[in-house]
């Protein structure tokens, strides 16, 4: 226990230490985020790269804290190259398919070197090996959570938050199937640590974005901690809990890709379609958005949790699984009702004069613009 608090607590202070350094060395780079259409949802440029100190904190605290070996190493080397093509893409903007490309090389490190790998998928109490196919199903888990990450870090905080409450429910399901702290377990726990020294500077009004630095970063780490300690878990129907607990981005790039192939376009090309931004345009803040979005990752994780337990038959983890769909029913009930004008007004969540001060605001700017 002692340990796992001092792994904790180091790594929140380290990417709480090495984000400011970040923030200068991004300004110094041009590492900067211009908002130059109608997706992004801040002002003002903000540098970016600050993925840097969420892996720094987490790249030394794994060397301090956990058992150094081949599959570590792969992991960390991998994670190093991964940094380096998101700090590229953050300056440079890299093309999206050779982006891909070498996402998909970097992935390879740690699967064909290191061993980790989806080699079956526990079903039903029954093992179904992938045999050939356990090398590319791994590699395409790997991109698709990279990606979906990614594609969901368009608010102050979201895809930060949200990771560290996917990283909060594998690590609760870690424990209950292995009843013990697994190097798998430290590992989630230090990325933990990691994302939350790092939040205090990325929530909204945001200081720093951690760019595709950082959600690449997350992305890869997440995937692989997956890997080890969840596809291979002796749940029920394992094969559904980490796609229960990256429902959000997964299901948000599912419909995002969807949503461009019908309507003509490349599937990676941006828009503005994203949920994030459907609640924005419901007129929630940016805080309650990111808020909304947080509790349904929560409940999300909760149901993951509940299908993993040992205690629970087939009959058990159907009623789970309803139980966390009427919540999230009811929870967007409640938001239907927060959307309501009247009510926000009599609860205090609409500020009459904040939101007149910001209509002048955007008339001034736009009338600005007409005018250079």
């Amino acid at each position: 226990m002692v340990i796992l608090i001092a792994a904790l607590v180091c790594s929140i202070l380290l990417a709480y230490s090495f984000t400011p350094i970040v923030r200068v060395l991004a300004f110094k780079v041009g590492a900067i985020d211009v908002p130059k259409d109608d997706r992004r949802m801040h002002k003002k440029p903000v540098p970016r790269i600050g993925g840097l100190a969420i892996f720094l904190g987490f790249f030394i605290t794994c060397l301090f804290f956990c058992e150094i070996n081949v599959k570590l190493l792969t992991l960390l080397g991998g994670a190093l190259l991964i940094v380096i093509l998101g700090i590229i893409d953050d300056i440079k903007n890299i093309n999206a398919f050779v982006k891909l490309f070498f996402q998909l090389a970097i992935a390879a490190l740690p699967v064909v070197v290191g061993g980790i790998r989806i080699n079956y998928i526990h079903f039903n109490g029954v093992n179904h090996d992938l045999n050939a196919l356990a090398i590319p199903v791994t590699l395409l888990w790997m991109a698709t959570l990279m990606n979906a990450i990614n594609l969901i870090d368009g608010l102050d905080g979201l895809s930060c938050g949200v990771s560290t409450i996917s990283s909060v429910s594998i690590f609760a399901v870690i424990l209950i199937q292995g009843g013990k702290i697994s190097p798998e377990a430290l590992i989630t726990l230090i990325l933990i640590g990691s994302c939350v020294g790092f939040l205090p500077f990325n929530r909204n009004p945001a200081r720093i974005f951690m760019g595709d630095t950082g959600s690449l970063f997350l992305g890869y780490t997440l995937s692989l901690i997956s890997i080890d300690g969840l596809f291979k878990t002796h749940a029920l129907i394992s094969v559904f809990v980490p796609l229960i607990i990256f429902a959000l981005p997964l299901g948000d790039t599912l419909f995002a890709i969807i949503r461009r192939v019908l309507s003509g376009k490349s599937p990676f090309a941006p828009d503005r379609g994203h949920l994030h931004h459907r609640f924005i345009d419901m007129g929630f803040t940016q805080k309650e958005t990111v808020k909304i979005l947080y509790a349904i990752c929560g409940i999300l994780g909760l149901v993951a949790v509940f299908m993993c337990d040992k205690m629970f038959d087939s009959y058990s983890v159907l009623k789970s699984v309803m139980i966390g769909i009427v919540a999230i029913v009811i929870f967007f009930i409640y938001i239907g009702i927060l959307k309501n004008p009247k009510y926000r007004a009599n609860t205090g969540l609409v500020d009459e004069a904040a939101v007149a001060s910001k209509e002048a605001e955007k008339l001034a700017e736009k009338h600005e613009t007409e005018k250079k």
